[in-house]
């Protein structure tokens, strides 16, 4: 069983990312990304697809034209664990290359 993060847990991880915001209501992380245009927005996508199904993990995330916004939380902790926090540190590390 997936574990829900401490609001300790929870606190540290938001520092680490610095990027991402904290949905309250969700226990979720939210972040938004911008891109050039539509192919770009998508091109990540796909890239973060990939990841998230070799994690089994999957955000929660829309497309209009240049932007993406991602949630993660995980369903089967009631919200926020150590999985959202490595997946969100992995779509970093996508975003930036």
């Amino acid at each position: 069983m997936v574990e829900q993060l401490n609001e300790g847990e929870r606190a540290a991880a938001l520092d680490r990312l610095g990027e991402w915001d904290y949905d309250e209501a969700r226990d979720a992380l939210t972040r938004s990304f911008l891109f050039a245009d539509f192919p770009e927005a998508f091109a990540f996508m796909t890239r973060v697809a990939l990841l998230a199904e070799k994690a089994d993990h999957h955000p929660e995330w829309s497309n209009v034209w240049n932007r993406v916004d991602i949630l993660l939380t995980t369903h089967d902790a009631g919200g926020l664990s150590a999985r959202d926090v490595r997946m969100a540190e992995a779509i970093d590390r996508v975003a930036a290359s």
